[in-house]
């Protein structure tokens, strides 16, 4: 018996959520209804990509408005402050890489979600799904680079 808002097939799924709460209470009934029919899910496996409501910056997390940049490296947007770019941005635009991709060991944003006692996932921007790459922006740019 299929779950409304979910993709199957074989042994890949993706479910769909608008909230976390709703996420981790779909994820637990395939779960439970996959081991009911004799098999498992592997939840080391399993990650999470969650979708923003709006565009945050990719340094301090807040949202971002027309004064901010995109990293060439992430795709993330920056605020012109958390860049640290002095003067006009337009020089660095084709080249700006942010301090997050600088030194990768910050991080900003949440990187697991608490599914109970089952497991903790990963939150990924990009993730591979029946050979093609899916992204959180939802543009192709992914799914292009992984096919050349």
């Amino acid at each position: 018996m299929a779950l409304p808002g979910e993709l199957l097939y074989a042994d890949d799924l993706v479910v769909i959520a608008e909230t976390e709460e709703d996420l981790i209470k779909r994820l637990n009934q395939c779960k439970n209804n996959v081991e009911n029919r004799g098999m498992r899910v592997n939840m080391n496996k399993t990650k999470v990509m969650q979708k923003a409501a709006r565009r945050l910056c990719g340094v301090s997390g807040r949202g971002v408005g027309s004064n901010s940049i995109q990293c060439t490296s992430c795709h993330k947007w920056v605020h012109k402050k958390c860049s640290g770019i002095k003067g006009s941005m337009y020089k660095v635009l084709r080249s700006f890489i942010c301090r997050n991709c600088w030194n990768p060991v910050i991080s900003t944003g949440q990187t697991s979600v608490d599914i109970g006692a089952t497991a903790n996932l990963e939150v990924v921007d990009k993730f591979s799904y029946l050979g093609d790459m899916l992204s959180v922006d939802g543009d192709a740019d992914a799914a292009v680079e992984a096919r050349i």
